[in-house]
């Protein structure tokens, strides 16, 4: 199993952001493209992390450790409906998008809400802690 940390691997992506537009700008903008980053991409790349945890593709040591590979083993009798709302989830939509989805669409809402409480997105958010960003 790969492990990885997903506040080494955000400093990598914040510092290729920064490189990036370093470049367009033709100079070193500074730190406060770091703090850019976390502002605009942070939760994103959080979520994204958290659910390759779920999934159990990766394995990241600052995710519970109960969590890996959860939906290998849970909701295997309905895997359509998990797959939708992780395609909710993955494009950073909320439990409260899903629940609407799922009402417009007439899915049976025990079903969604026992995902979602299982899945318990709103719990699963790191504070990220780049020393110069904030």
């Amino acid at each position: 199993m790969e492990r990885a940390s997903v506040f080494v691997d955000s400093t990598i992506e914040a510092n290729k952001h920064k490189w990036i537009q370093s470049e367009k700008a033709g100079h070193d903008v500074g730190d406060g493209c770091l703090q850019e980053w976390v502002r605009d991409h942070w939760w994103d790349y959080l979520r994204a992390r958290w659910l390759e945890h779920l999934q159990g593709t990766r394995f990241w040591v600052e995710i519970d450790r109960g969590d890996y590979g959860l939906l290998k083993h849970q909701f295997i009798d309905e895997p359509i409906l998990l797959d939708r709302i992780l395609d909710r989830l993955k494009s950073g939509q909320e439990n409260l998008n899903v629940i609407q989805w799922a009402l417009d669409w007439g899915i049976p809402m025990s079903q969604v809400i026992r995902i979602l409480e299982a899945l318990d997105i709103n719990s699963r958010r790191i504070v990220h802690h780049f020393e110069n960003a904030k």
